[in-house]
């Protein structure tokens, strides 16, 4: 909050904003933020039902014990269980579930720590039923169609490469080799499934869909091709498989449910007008710089994703209350959980989104943007695009904030450098989204969990190493699709 008090004095003191400037920016941030924590407060409550019903727990003993391979226990565990965690929900939820699994199947508690950070990177983007991704997009003001292929291009072909340093630091060398046919599958599944679910407007689930999808293919991979994991199923008893299916049934919900709201045009035309929206008028600054007339984000509480994923979170507390896994715990208290547990993140998003706003009718951002365009040549600036977004996330603790502080400061760089604004925007969120696993705020909450407080540099400095290399490639990446489109 004093960052945003400090913008608004700032503005005001030096930049020349009006009152009414400051009046329309507080409102402008409401509908901003308001649009993305409506997405957390549905995915933290969807989280705190499946967590208390301790269905997370079961899936993840489960695949614990589905093989004796350790590569493939990192690629189910450190890459496409968290992973899956992040599509869910996020906010450091990955790491603190999945560490504490690998280290019950033989992991070193820092191997652990690190294993699950860097394998979920990828889908922090799309991740929390989207929320980072909705930010860039309120932000910027730009659509969805604009927006998400090349931001899921180079993020799945980060996928790629979280998968294989997962793999690789779970099975050695030689476990590696043999875990390649796999490794690759499933990066086409989860390259593929983000780029088309995330291009037909289902960007809410393009990590939660493909790592699902992900890790029924691995299942089937061990399943044919490992006489442990055989024995293991053969030896299943029948109640164990049906708390497996009961423990899965709420992200199929979930996931049948956006595709409903999402295509059944009846519903969707039924609920249309039920859109909450604000004209603003054109501001000036006392220096001359103007902001143009128009609407605000529009809001449709009926079909929003935040709503759809609390429905889904409903019938999945009503499902597995009936099947007791609830028994005990009463909605009025997980409703209070999921508050709790979204209550600073919520705040801190309208902080940043104010920040950003004000800075936006102030020409602050403007101004920076220029500068910028004026230091660094436009030839290496796409290689650079990904590592301000690191950085950004890297300080304020996620991709999200990252996205608030730097998302219109690249695309005015863009734009000043008469670069193409979505492939820069692209290199700021999978930047961002690579970088956040390396903020401090999480490392710390995932060593909590595995016993390793006070010892978080020792996990920070390893995964600055092998996050940075990736971070590297998709800034080559962004150059190379630049040069070549």
């Amino acid at each position: 909050m004093l960052t945003w008090l400090a913008a608004q004095v700032i503005a005001f003191t030096i930049f020349g904003a009006t009152f009414e400037i400051l009046q329309y920016s507080f409102i402008k941030a409401f509908f901003l933020s308001i649009d993305i924590i409506l997405i957390i407060w549905g995915a933290m409550f969807l989280y705190q039902a499946t967590k208390n019903a301790g269905t997370i727990q079961i899936i993840g003993n489960f695949l614990s014990e589905l093989t004796d391979n350790k590569a493939f226990v990192g690629i189910f565990l450190g890459w496409l269980f968290p992973s899956f965690l992040q599509g869910m929900g996020g906010f450091g939820v990955p790491v603190a579930v999945s560490a504490p699994l690998l280290v019950s199947a033989g992991f070193t508690p820092t191997l652990a720590v690190v294993i699950t950070s860097i394998g979920h990177g990828w889908g922090v983007t799309f991740g929390s039923m989207g929320s980072s991704f909705r930010t860039m997009m309120g932000v910027t003001g730009l659509s969805v169609e604009f927006l998400a292929p090349q931001a899921a291009i180079l993020l799945g072909l980060s996928s790629l490469f979280c998968g294989i340093f997962v793999t690789y630091l779970s099975g050695g060398k030689n476990n590696f080799v043999k875990s390649i046919p796999l490794v690759l599958l499933l990066f086409a599944i989860l390259f593929s499934g983000q780029y088309i679910l995330a291009t037909n407007d289902l960007w809410v689930i393009a990590v939660t869909l493909p790592a699902l999808i992900s890790l029924g293919v691995s299942f089937l991979f061990v399943r044919f091709f490992s006489s442990y994991s055989r024995n293991y199923l053969l030896n299943l008893s029948n109640a164990k498989k049906r708390e497996v299916l009961t423990a899965i049934l709420p992200y199929l919900i979930l996931v049948v449910l956006i595709v409903i709201f999402n295509f059944f045009s009846p519903l969707k035309e039924f609920f249309k007008p039920y859109t909450i929206s604000v004209n603003f008028p054109e501001l000036s600054t006392k220096f001359g710089f103007v902001t143009p007339a128009g609407p605000s984000k529009q809001i449709n509480l009926f079909l929003h994703p935040g709503t759809i994923i609390s429905i889904s979170g409903l019938l999945s507390y009503a499902l597995l209350r009936k099947r007791g896994y609830l028994a005990d715990k009463k909605l009025k208290n997980i409703v209070i959980d999921s508050f709790k547990s979204s209550r600073n993140t919520s705040i801190a998003i309208f902080s940043l989104v104010g920040t950003a706003v004000v800075m936006n009718h102030a020409q602050m951002t403007n101004l920076l943007a220029e500068g910028i365009s004026n230091i660094l040549n436009p030839v290496i600036y796409p290689v650079i695009s990904p590592f301000i977004g690191a950085l950004g996330a890297f300080i304020t603790g996620s991709n999200n904030n990252s996205n608030v502080l730097f998302g219109m400061l690249q695309m005015q760089t863009a734009i000043f450098m008469d670069l193409p604004v979505a492939l820069i925007l692209a290199g700021q969120t999978a930047g961002g989204a690579l970088g956040s696993i390396m903020a401090p705020a999480k490392v710390i909450l995932g060593c909590s969990t595995v016993g390793l407080a006070g010892k978080e540099g020792q996990v920070i400095s390893k995964l600055v190493v092998y996050t940075t290399s990736i971070i590297l490639i998709i800034g080559l990446a962004t150059f190379l699709i630049l040069r070549l489109g």
